[in-house]
């Protein structure tokens, strides 16, 4: 799989792999950070609405105990009153009477007038020989069959509260209910004090969230939103499961708008019921503000992104135009046309690679003309071989001919100062010297870890910082003779994974230490890892009896060598996890 995607990104011109590669690194990132900041910039402002609803109904809850506290204190100041109960039990011979007890009993009245959180007080009595007035009213068919006034009579004593409306004004009241005890005889009155509502809907009426006060029988009994006065929750289209919760937060629809719910219960000291308060907000309107601000920063990002691309995509054709000259200039080798000299100006590597073309083509031109020079006594002959030789270099350049190519290319650099191409040129060389004089003997341990060196030194200079190398062998290993090209296609192996996917760059280890009775070989590097399917797949192949193409020649080329040279108990092993790194290691019997 990784081979595939590998062959399938070499088959992709450079300038389209530098726009993905542009938009992998800057594309992908901004997404990912985008979409992070956008999650918790509206859980943020979630919390805030939360945070602030909790606090707005902290308040409405106090301030509305405040204001029904009044209503607590003067029912039991009145149910205390001995002048209200023989006020409420004399039986009056005359209305004359009855206007004089009236005129000298101004305390409800008073209440009325110092207090602005109650709207009115009456007793319900049945006292016939009193008169119907503001305060002392003779309870009627209708009401004693109210359930409210049934309720006060069952629970003696109990405050309740009841959205109920009053019978003078026709107007309801969060009332508060309770019996008085008359007389001895357990003789009951049904007082009954009308909260200001007014003041209710003015406590609400700060709230920027939509906010009501609601009864045990879900009646509306104050609101900011005056269309909710006078309503019941079912006809404001509030989920049902949301009417029987006393407190808590809960998410819900409200008019077909998913909103949060934050419901707290205010229930007074000494009585049977409370009411709740309800702050109801949409989330919509939660995250306006925060989307907003998310629209403008896409919007700064798209138009920089966009910016980014014409300019790298700038950046990359002229890159890409330079590289065609070469390509063209080298094909023009190919074909045979060694008095081409290539221009790209510039000091980078592009203008480096083409000096050395230049260079390349100069010297293969020189050694053309000295062949050609040296076997003038056979015309004929020279001019067959030089066509051979001519067809030859156009698909293979000859080794010792790129031996001293390579050589002149050296010494070139090292005339014009440039030491470290030297060495490098100087290294490939030797490398690939060495290579092609390989045979089927054993070499000494140090010749092949020469090789293996010179190979990671010229990967070196190709990666720089991006690579790194240790040679840790034991001493004693050192008169070991080994197969050739057995240490250096693992190293490569492992230099190519330590670079995959490693922002930190490649670290190749090579330990080599004696054991009891062999010396052990460990190529160790810090690349992604494999996967224990991959690795399977990767152990069967090295066991495979036949070669596949493109399935790990190098590391079945080593597996296979060991075996034929050493017995069938030797060979590679393999140890890889995802994220560590692999390690490939082998042993060998020791032998002078």
């Amino acid at each position: 799989m990784w081979h595939r995607i590998v062959m399938l990104l070499n088959d992709i011109k450079i300038r389209n792999k530098l726009l993905l590669s542009f938009l992998l690194a800057a594309l992908l990132p901004v997404l990912l950070v985008g979409g992070y900041l956008t999650i918790e910039m509206k859980k943020m402002a979630f919390h805030n609405a939360m945070e602030q609803a909790s606090t707005n109904v902290d308040r409405i809850k106090k301030r509305t105990e405040e204001v029904i506290r009044v209503s607590l204190d003067i029912s039991y100041r009145l149910s205390n009153d001995a002048r209200l109960k023989k006020l409420a039990n004399r039986q009056f011979e005359s209305v004359y009477d009855v206007v004089e007890a009236y005129r000298d009993y101004p305390d409800m009245r008073e209440y009325l007038r110092l207090y602005k959180e109650i709207s009115n007080i009456r007793l319900y009595t049945d006292n016939a020989t009193l008169l119907n007035n503001w305060e002392l009213i003779n309870a009627s068919d209708e009401i004693k069959a109210s359930d409210w006034y049934q309720n006060a009579l069952q629970h003696e004593g109990m405050v309740s509260w009841w959205y109920i409306e009053d019978e003078r004004d026709h107007k309801k009241y969060l009332s508060l209910v309770r019996t008085i005890e008359l007389e001895s005889l357990k003789k009951y009155g049904v007082l009954v004090l009308n909260v200001n509502i007014n003041m209710l809907n003015s406590i609400l009426s700060q709230e920027t969230f939509d906010t009501m006060i609601v009864d045990d029988r879900d009646y509306i009994i104050a609101a900011n939103r005056s269309d909710w006065n006078d309503k019941k929750l079912t006809d404001i289209s509030l989920d049902n499961n949301i009417m029987t919760q006393r407190s808590g937060t809960f998410e819900a629809t409200l008019n077909g708008i998913p909103s949060k719910v934050l419901i707290d219960e205010l229930k007074p000291a000494s009585s049977e019921n409370g009411v709740r308060i309800i702050s109801v907000f949409s989330i919509g309107s939660i995250v306006k503000e925060p989307n907003k601000i998310i629209g403008l920063a896409l919007t700064v990002i798209v138009i920089s992104i966009i910016l980014a691309f014409l300019l790298i995509y700038g950046v990359s054709s002229l890159f890409s135009r330079r590289m065609l000259r070469l390509s063209k200039h080298i094909n023009r080798v190919g074909l045979g046309d060694f008095d081409t000299t290539l221009q790209i100006d510039g000091k980078d590597e592009i203008g480096l690679l083409s000096r050395q073309f230049n260079s390349m083509v100069r010297s293969i031109h020189d050694l053309m003309e000295e062949v050609t020079q040296s076997n003038e006594q056979n015309r004929l002959l020279e001019q067959k071989q030089s066509e051979i030789r001519f067809k030859m270099l156009a698909s293979q350049i000859n080794p010792h001919f790129l031996f001293n190519a390579l050589e002149s290319i050296r010494m070139e650099a090292h005339m014009k100062g440039q030491t470290e191409i030297a060495r490098i040129v100087r290294l490939l060389g030797k490398m690939m010297r060495n290579n092609l004089e390989v045979g089927n003997n054993k070499i000494p341990l140090r010749q092949e870890l020469e090789m293996v060196r010179c190979y990671l030194e010229i990967q070196q200079f190709r990666y720089e910082d991006r690579l790194r190398y240790e040679f840790h062998v034991d001493p004693d290993t050192e008169s070991l003779h080994v197969p050739p090209l057995i240490i250096q296609p693992l190293v490569e192996n492992a230099v190519v994974h330590g670079l995959d996917n490693n922002t930190e760059g490649a670290l190749v280890k090579v330990e080599i230490v004696r054991t009891e009775d062999g010396a052990k070989f460990t190529i160790t590097d810090n690349g992604m890892g494999i996967t224990s399917d991959r690795l399977n797949k990767v152990m069967r192949t090295l066991e495979d009896s036949e070669e596949r193409e493109g399935e790990r020649i190098g590391l079945r080329n080593v597996h296979v060598r060991l075996k034929l040279t050493y017995g069938e108990p030797y060979g590679l092993s393999i140890h890889s996890s995802p994220g560590e790194g692999t390690e490939i290691s082998f042993t060998i019997p020791m032998e002078g």
